[in-house]
């Protein structure tokens, strides 16, 4: 039987950066209240699998939430022990989510243990990955982009004033909610206690979008951040992400070394924005400084967005999934959710002083605690997800690198260029058509345009026509719809 035994109430204000925090005795969460266990919990399908475990679709059977559907993450504690690393990255992303509540950031429901595994109950979020529209479409239009832009830069800058840096931004960790709004996931390589002036040496992340600090080990900050940003949106415009090579170490030597390829279809604005993102010298990059994201959001490639609007989801996605029920997994890969879903027996059970790195690990959401509304009148907000653990790309948390490592990559799009002048202490990566100056007069993304057409097939708009044929995305960049 598993018990609550101390919880950390939030009491949120209509200013999202203040929290004041209650700190709720076993005697207060459990007079009368449900035990979470994992039979609580009805398997419905599974959404994805890893090394460490399992992501399913559940049903809440009885007690508080009952008959909600949610995602709960299964990960197996003797698997995560064996490295200190892994066990550290468990236990940070159970405190972030606990910890960091934000209108594009998932929410913690319940995490509970027994004696072999550890559960994380996430709010499902049935819109699916943004990879899977990403696949799709093959790239996106500007104002497409510049809509899910927008939103993730608004998590990441509020983890940064959090004190944490995310690492591991990419489409398989951007989730879409019923409505088509950003959800950011998987807080597994996430740092904290990173404020202005401190840095960390630790490698992780995915290669295609590791700012080149990190590979260099040479300390990186928040910064790094703001690259994957700039990976990413790179990839949505074209298809791939900046930089890949046909294995490891030829993508690190192309990120650390390699001239930036910018197609000329991009906006003036996307191409500004890609060189201020895409820096080597981290001091130099957009959103380094201490404005942080709001140097992101001043850039003229967000001039149509209204930031209290969108953080608000007054904005309508481009993107809106067609969604037949509340257990709707249509937006998921066929390859897990038509496989039966089981969860394994508990029958692996740790020492008593391997089980002492998880405690504290149980959580209630104060959205739950029924039992304690008379105490602290106000209504708490709920929200919160899942995320793959299998993906196409190799996530690295620490990686070694071998001869033969390699993945069948197809190549990169380039387009002509010449070279433009470079700050000093910049190492000479952007390459574009021209050197071209920002006008809020041309070529500006055109405003977010309300869906049409049939979401069902492919997404709301058409593919935007490109001088030349676009290649698809690189093998191990692709998932088998």
């Amino acid at each position: 039987m598993i018990y609550v035994s101390t919880v950390v109430f939030f009491y949120f204000s209509s200013n999202m950066d203040d929290c004041e925090k209650f700190e709720i005795s076993e005697d207060s969460v459990n007079k009368g209240t449900e035990q979470i266990r994992p039979e609580c919990f009805e398997l419905l399908r599974v959404l994805g699998k890893g090394g460490y475990g399992k992501v399913f679709q559940v049903r809440k059977m009885s007690g508080a939430t009952s008959g909600k559907i949610f995602a709960m993450k299964v990960l197996k504690k003797a698997m995560i022990v064996r490295n200190a690393k892994d066990t550290a990255h468990t236990k940070a992303e159970r405190n972030i989510l606990e910890e960091v509540k934000h209108p594009f950031i998932v929410d913690l429901i319940y995490a509970f243990q027994t004696g072999g595994k550890l559960y994380l109950i996430l709010e499902y979020l049935s819109g699916g990955e943004l990879f899977m529209q990403l696949e799709r479409e093959g790239i996106f239009m500007e104002d497409t982009a510049c809509f899910y832009l927008a939103e993730i830069s608004m998590a990441l800058g509020h983890l940064h004033l959090k004190g944490i840096i995310y690492r591991d931004l990419k489409p398989e960790n951007i989730m879409l909610s019923n409505n088509g709004h950003v959800k950011l996931t998987d807080f597994g390589l996430c740092k904290e206690s990173i404020h202005d002036g401190t840095v960390t040496h630790t490698f992780c992340g995915t290669i295609e979008y590791m700012a080149p600090e990190i590979l260099m080990r040479s300390g990186h900050n928040r910064a790094v951040d703001w690259w994957s940003l700039g990976a990413l949106m790179y990839d949505m415009l074209t298809g791939a992400p900046p930089f890949t090579g046909e294995n490891r170490k030829k993508t690190i030597d192309k990120i650390l070394k390699c001239k930036l390829n910018l197609p000329p279809y991009l906006t003036q604005e996307a191409r500004d924005l890609l060189k201020k993102l895409l820096k080597r010298n981290a001091s130099l990059r957009l959103g380094a400084g201490p404005g942080d994201s709001s140097e992101i959001q001043s850039h003229p490639f967000f001039r149509h967005i209204n930031w209290d609007d969108l953080l608000a989801h007054k904005v309508e996605p481009p993107f809106k999934p067609f969604l037949q029920s509340a257990d709707d997994v249509s937006q998921f890969d066929s390859k897990f959710t038509s496989q039966t879903p089981v969860d394994s027996p508990d029958d692996s059970t740790l020492s008593e002083s391997a089980n002492q790195v998880f405690l504290g690990f149980t959580y209630v959401a104060p959205s739950v605690l029924e039992n304690i509304k008379e105490k602290f009148p106000f209504e708490p907000k709920v929200s919160s997800p899942r995320r793959f653990l299998g993906s196409p790309r190799t996530p690295v948390s620490p990686v070694r690198f071998a001869v033969g490592d390699c993945w069948p990559r197809a190549p990169t799009q380039t387009g002509t260029s010449s070279l433009g002048g470079f700050e000093s202490g910049d190492q000479p990566m952007e390459v574009g058509v021209e050197q071209m100056a920002i006008s809020s007069e041309v070529s500006a993304p055109l405003p977010i345009r309300k869906p049409s057409g049939n979401t069902t097939t492919g997404g709301p708009f058409k593919k935007q026509a490109y001088p030349y044929p676009i290649s698809k995305r690189p093998k191990h960049l692709q998932m088998n719809l």
